[in-house]
């Protein structure tokens, strides 16, 4: 029996947000195995910052070519191509035997990263109708912080193996891969979700905006029929066509008057989300709490409840974000996660780092990042741009967002080494404010308009 509508939609919006999951737990699971690498490969505190930014310059690698090569492929060939990727991937980081191997198998993993960052959420915006659109490109951000907590999770069980059977005197690959180094073990276990990833996307379709760019526009009505029904597909695909009848299709349409506004918001919008620090506390978090005094179990199990609050609170932006607005949440989100990076600085600053005060502060920073930004950047990124050239603008703003990223990433080891942890995080407070005023003055709230009409919006 065929799924149709609702339904459909959704299973389609699962698999794409698969690609998420893989995001997630890709960029995170190095946290489980740095202090690993660092005693193993005697990592200065600039090489621990490539060996964790690396992944990210392959996510701008992938950012930045993703979009052309999705408008002119098609979304779904693309998420494929990360998904191989990520296999690559786990391969080369499980088997690296020289922090230049595993630096080479991070940038190739980090592209399938920014491939699937950039079309995913862009594939479930183009396939969802607007009232639930917000709630579906929340999803993706519901995937991104599933897959961090998995890679949590899994490394936690992972350290606990290797403790249990350190003493034993088993050999082989296993004891190898599992104990003696168990870093390997840890970055190679997304080769199994990889491998589900590329198995769904077989059986999910094409973007049906894209095939009618492309002049498929049988299929196109096909797939439109499943998710809305004859009547309403055939109106929706009138609409799409007229809509790219009007779009020139070049790079330059995004200099246009009025969608040159939205290029802006594109482009900054995502990096100023990332100098909250959201890198830092994803990458780190077992360290940052074993800098504070924790063992090497307990911090690995404070970080895990910290991405567990991090799932729980994604649900509040996937349930009110197409309530609330898009504008509202990343107000809030800003100048919350301002007060709580404030905390954190303090935290450090004064010592005050073994009771419950440094977890409890941890946990309010993501509880309001995984309420507002973590989801708000994406819908709002997914939705601005016309639809002939919304891969390629998609890409600019993605490609911000890792810029962002790295730059957090590769500064923070040589940071905390000068000024110290506190007042990394006092830095990072200090930009939410102005990021704050920024949203109130530039960003249009977009709820509940299909991506044609929000086209036009920049058009008048």
């Amino acid at each position: 029996m065929k799924l149709h509508g609702n339904a459909y939609v959704i299973l389609i919006c699962f698999t794409a947000g698969f690609g998420g999951f893989l995001f997630g737990f890709d960029t995170a699971v190095i946290s489980g195995a740095i202090n690993f690498l660092r005693a193993q490969f005697h990592l200065s505190p600039a090489m621990e910052g490539w060996l964790m930014s690396s992944a990210l310059l392959g996510c701008v690698i992938g950012a930045a070519i993703a979009g052309y090569l999705s408008d002119k492929y098609g979304r779904r060939k693309i998420l494929l191509l990360s998904a191989i990727l990520f296999i690559i991937s786990a391969i080369g980081c499980a088997i690296a035997q020289t922090p230049s191997v595993l630096v080479a198998a991070r940038i190739i993993g980090g592209v399938g990263v920014g491939f699937a960052a950039m079309v995913a959420p862009m594939f479930i915006s183009e396939l969802s109708p607007a009232a639930l659109r917000g709630r579906l490109v929340s999803f993706y951000q519901l995937a991104i912080t599933l897959g961090i907590l998995c890679s949590y999770l899994s490394n936690a069980f992972l350290l606990q193996y290797a403790d249990h059977h350190i003493t034993g005197s088993s050999t082989g690959l296993l004891h190898y891969y599992l104990v003696t180094e168990v870093w390997r073990g840890m970055l190679g276990s997304n080769m199994i979700p990889a491998l589900f990833f590329f198995i769904f996307l077989l059986f999910v379709p094409e973007s049906p905006r894209w095939l009618v760019k492309e002049g498929h526009v049988t299929e196109a009505e096909r797939v439109l029929e499943r998710i809305n029904g004859k009547e309403m597909a055939t109106a929706e695909l009138n609409v799409i066509e007229m809509s790219i009848a009007e779009e020139s299709g070049s790079f330059g349409q995004l200099l246009a008057p009025g969608i040159r506004l939205a290029l802006i918001i594109g482009i900054s919008l995502p990096f100023l989300s990332q100098l909250s620090g959201i890198t830092t506390v994803m990458y780190y978090a077992p360290a940052i709490f074993e800098q504070a005094g924790g063992q090497a179990g307990s911090a690995m199990g404070s970080a895990t409840v910290i991405g567990f609050f991090n799932m729980i609170f994604t649900f509040v932006a996937i349930w009110k974000i197409d309530k609330w607005g898009r504008k509202p949440v990343l107000i809030w989100g800003f100048a919350g996660l301002g007060l709580a990076l404030f905390l954190i600085g303090i935290a450090f600053i004064k010592g005050n780092t073994t009771g419950h005060f440094l977890l409890g502060s941890f946990i309010y920073y993501i509880a309001v990042f995984a309420s507002t930004l973590g989801p708000g950047v994406w819908v709002v990124i997914s939705e601005i741009y016309p639809t002939k050239i919304r891969g390629r603008a998609m890409s600019v703003a993605t490609l911000s967002l890792f810029l962002g990223s790295t730059f957090v990433t590769q500064t923070y080891p040589i940071l905390r080494e000068t000024i110290g942890i506190g007042y990394v995080f006092l830095l990072y407070a200090f930009v939410m404010l102005p990021a704050a005023y920024f949203v109130r003055k530039l960003v249009p709230e977009t709820k509940g308009k299909s991506l044609e009409a929000i086209e036009h919006f920049w058009k008048k």
